[in-house]
Formats: C-alpha cells, sequence, structure tokens
C-alpha cells in the first residue's frame, strides 16, 4: 500500500486488504468514509498520494485499538492473578458487537468523525465515561423513530447508528435502496476526478436514513445489496 513503485490501481487494491483486516465502520462504510477523508479521486492517477493518507487514517486508529487491546489484557492478567475469574467489565466495545439486534447496513451513513476520533470516543465509552450525544457520533439531534410492526427503533439523524433496538428481539436489517450501490462505490462515483464529492450523487445522510428498507432475517434478500 505505501510503495510508491507499484500502480496507483494496485496500492488501490492493496487498501482493499487493509481494509479486510481492520474496518472500525465496516468493511464498505470504512472504504467511503476514507475515499472521503482522503479525497481518493475517481482518478486515481491524478493523486496517488491520496492511498497514502487513507491508509495513514487507518493505521493511526488501528494504533489505537491495539494499545487499548493491550491495556485490557494487562487488567485482565491482574484481575486473574487477584483471583477474579470473571471479568469486572465486559471488554473492548468491539468484543460487544453483536448483541443488539436491529443493524442499518448503507455504508453511506456512518459517522463522520475522523477514524482516530471515533476509536477514542468508543473507548471512552467502554471505559464508562459518558461523552454527550449520539454514542457513535456525539450528535445531540433528535433521533429518527421507525416502526418495525412490532415496535420502534430510533436511528442516530447524523449517521444512521440504531440508538434503540426494537423490543421484539427479532433482528431487523436496514438496507439501502440501490441493490448496486458497492461497485458503485469501489469505482468511486460518489468523487469527482478532483478528489471532491459528487455533488450529484442521491441524498443527504438524513435522506438515506430516511428512506431505509426494513427486513427480517426471515424475509428473502435477492439481488446485490449496498
Amino acid at each position: 500500500m505505501l510503495d510508491r513503485t507499484l500502480p496507483a490501481r494496485r496500492r488501490h487494491a492493496a487498501l482493499r486488504t487493509c481494509l479486510t483486516l481492520y474496518a472500525p465502520y465496516g468493511f464498505r462504510a470504512t472504504y467511503h468514509h476514507l475515499a472521503v477523508s482522503a479525497a481518493i479521486p475517481r482518478d486515481l492517477d491524478a493523486d496517488p498520494d491520496s492511498l497514502e493518507r487513507a491508509v495513514n487514517e487507518l493505521h493511526e486508529a488501528r494504533l489505537l485499538r491495539l494499545a487499548e487491546d493491550a491495556r485490557c489484557a494487562e487488567r485482565r492478567r491482574r484481575e486473574k492473578h487477584a483471583g477474579q475469574r470473571v471479568p469486572r467489565r465486559p471488554g473492548t466495545w468491539w468484543h460487544r458487537h453483536g448483541r443488539q439486534s436491529c443493524y442499518q447496513l448503507d455504508p453511506l451513513c456512518h459517522p463522520a468523525l475522523a477514524l482516530p476520533e471515533f476509536v477514542r470516543r468508543q473507548i471512552s465509552l467502554a471505559n464508562g465515561e459518558a461523552p454527550p450525544g449520539c454514542a457513535d457520533c456525539g450528535s445531540r439531534r433528535p433521533a429518527i423513530c421507525r416502526s418495525t410492526g412490532h415496535g420502534f427503533i430510533d436511528l442516530c439523524r447524523s449517521c444512521g447508528a440504531v440508538q434503540r433496538s426494537c423490543a421484539c428481539g427479532q433482528p431487523h436489517h436496514l438496507h439501502p435502496l440501490e441493490r448496486d450501490l458497492w461497485p458503485r462505490l469501489w469505482r468511486r462515483e460518489h468523487m469527482t476526478h478532483d478528489g471532491l464529492p459528487n455533488p450529484h450523487w442521491p441524498g443527504t445522510v438524513e435522506d438515506r436514513i430516511a428512506g431505509l428498507q426494513l427486513r427480517t432475517s426471515s424475509q428473502p434478500q435477492n439481488g446485490r445489496l449496498g
């Protein structure tokens, strides 16, 4: 990824490999975030240094996670040495994912925070601190309430994070309307050739959150999703 002697397209493919190893917003959402934050243009040869900016942001966030993992491991060693076999805390924030039943899966709906800032915020929350606003992005705007047919879920108006899951306990997934979204994102159609966000890309984040399609795991999911 950092080898400037390689063609830009090969380095771009290496970025995908980096994201399979670490992606704080999820693979597709993190790629979308990095394309915008690092201003990766549609034409990679126009600014190959943008790839280095992207991987440096990702690397900085990963170092924070590795440091927190080391702190948690050291704390558990001390607890075990003291005879505390059951952890006093449930673990780091990335170890607790998967416990809620509702998710939104639009890769364009994610926090606008830089990845290191997002990771620092999640570490603070896991350590018992209480930053104001949405747990993911810090927004204090009123949530968007959506009916599931069994109950209601609340979504952050700024990033789409699920702030309240449906009380029915069934798994619900909110999908974007587009079926071919990911190939378009990979080609950076949401960017211009100058590395600026494409002004013709459909919908603001709030518009996209309002248009998400709700499905349960028992419903068929035909076609390719975002």
